[in-house]
């Protein structure tokens, strides 16, 4: 029997914390989380072609076992999303705790084991997924049983979405869910993947949740110009023109701006900095050091770089088809992550203007993250969060961050939910060696899914729990 949770009750009186009403073998739970983890990792739901059917079915069977109604939503066969509910009483408004069931592909010859075998390894748990983002999706799972199990009074109800398509195909996940079945999700708040902790020396430093994130606006750029021998260099080569409009583009700094994300995540970041960071971080408002700052990032330090302003990356270009014809057309693939508040036509005209060429067109393509506005760092759900964090990390501080990434917790936030991202306990020595999300050897320390399920619990005790 894989039910091995252990429910006991505190028979003295309460303390009158809510997060503390119930005794939780956690050894218990972590035995069981892992059992569930592991057979998610070795359901392989590589979105194309996705299969997340496999594991919505299985997530339904899972709960059904312990009285817990899940339902299946799908805008085509094969790609199933998941909701369940636990009840409360109604006097407040629900919250909604989500997890994609897809994952990107692999390059086999690049992974050092089975990346569907869930191989547990020197203290890690290797699989595709296992970042990104089946452990959330295990944690959804767990939440949802401990509270039937526990019989938590509830003064909303706690729905758990299993979204599919995130990896690149959102109208057949939480676009679908949204637009066709907004009452089984509306909510007040909604908590999903997107920030983490980490450990130094097995201490964790800080816990990263995600309050705002850029939006995609990806675009081509197609100059024109006459086609002829390559003999005979002309005025208007298409190549040069897309070559001159890629280095302008690529050189050009928009305006920076900061939301209330940003700004308190620099002044936290700077309060556990070196001095010389600290200087940096305390800075980027100063308009006499701001232009070195800002240079400082974008040769050392990309990533706060990127969260200053909206970003320009070219990641393809391609022209020509021999070496002696000059073509009439050449063409660039530019991935531009705007700022939440960015306005896309304005950015276009903008770039245009920076161009400054007739012949080089901008194509955009369609924005398939919507912006929207970061959640608030000042109501009750980033409090319990942090109140969360100081019980489980005493010496952590929480950072509110904005992601340069996108995620289905955009189309939440469109819909005016507020949404904070959280995730699993990594290690400063992991970072940037390999192994992330996305990457070849996707890992998770395999002490960090049991955090990762504390985390989510106390925080939904702490936001719906009928307080005592």
């Amino acid at each position: 029997m894989r039910k091995i949770l252990i429910i006991l009750f505190v028979s003295w009186p309460m303390t009158g914390q809510t997060q503390d009403q119930y005794l939780i073998d956690w050894a218990a739970v972590e035995d069981e989380a892992l059992t569930y983890f592991t057979e998610l990792l070795r359901i392989n739901t590589t979105n194309p072609p996705g299969n997340e059917t496999a594991i919505a079915t299985y997530l339904r069977d899972e709960l059904a076992e312990d009285g817990i109604e899940g339902r299946l939503y799908a805008l085509e066969p094969g790609r199933d999303n998941l909701v369940a509910r636990i009840s409360g009483n109604g006097s407040k408004l629900p919250v909604l705790v989500m997890g994609h069931t897809d994952v990107v592909g692999v390059q086999r010859e690049n992974w050092s084991v089975e990346p569907f075998d869930a191989v547990r390894r020197d203290g890690y748990i290797y699989g595709r997924g296992s970042l990104d983002d089946k452990d959330s999706v295990t944690a959804g799972l767990m939440i949802l049983l401990m509270l039937k199990r526990y019989q938590v009074e509830l003064d909303r109800d706690v729905i758990f979405l299993a979204e599919a398509g995130e990896e690149g195909t959102p109208y057949l996940g939480i676009d679908f869910m949204v637009n066709e079945h907004w009452n089984e999700i509306d909510s007040q708040y909604c908590l999903a993947e997107g920030g983490g902790a980490i450990a130094q020396d097995g201490e964790v430093r800080y816990v990263s949740i995600a309050t705002a994130e850029k939006f995609p606006m990806r675009v081509q750029l197609v100059a024109h110009g006459t086609a002829g021998h390559g003999s005979a260099p002309r005025a208007d080569n298409a190549i040069a023109a897309l070559s001159a409009a890629v280095a302008k583009l690529s050189a050009w700094q928009p305006p920076m701006r900061l939301n209330q994300t940003t700004e308190a995540y620099f002044e936290r970041l700077a309060s556990i900095s070196s001095d010389e960071d600290a200087m940096r971080y305390r800075g980027i408002l100063d308009p006499e050091r701001q232009a070195r700052i800002q240079q400082y990032f974008a040769l050392n330090d990309p990533r706060h770089y990127s969260i200053l302003r909206t970003g320009i990356s070219p990641t393809i270009i391609s022209g020509g088809f021999r070496r002696n014809v000059i073509p009439a057309s050449a063409e660039a693939t530019l991935d531009i992550r705007a700022l939440p508040d960015e306005n896309p036509e304005d950015f276009y005209d903008d770039m245009a203007a920076v161009i400054n060429d007739p012949n080089v067109e901008i194509i955009p393509e369609g924005i398939y993250r919507p912006p929207g506005q970061p959640s608030p760092i000042d109501n009750e759900m980033f409090q319990v969060i942090e109140s969360v964090n100081t019980r489980l990390f005493p010496e952590s501080v929480t950072l509110p961050t904005m992601s340069a990434g996108s995620s289905d917790k955009a189309q939440m936030r469109a819909a005016g939910v507020p949404c904070y991202g959280f995730g699993p306990v990594l290690n400063e020595e992991d970072l940037g060696t390999g192994g992330g999300a996305h990457g070849d050897d996707e890992r998770i320390p395999e002490d960090s899914l049991l955090k990762l399920i504390q985390f989510l619990w106390y925080t939904i005790i702490g936001i719906a729990a009928t307080t005592p």
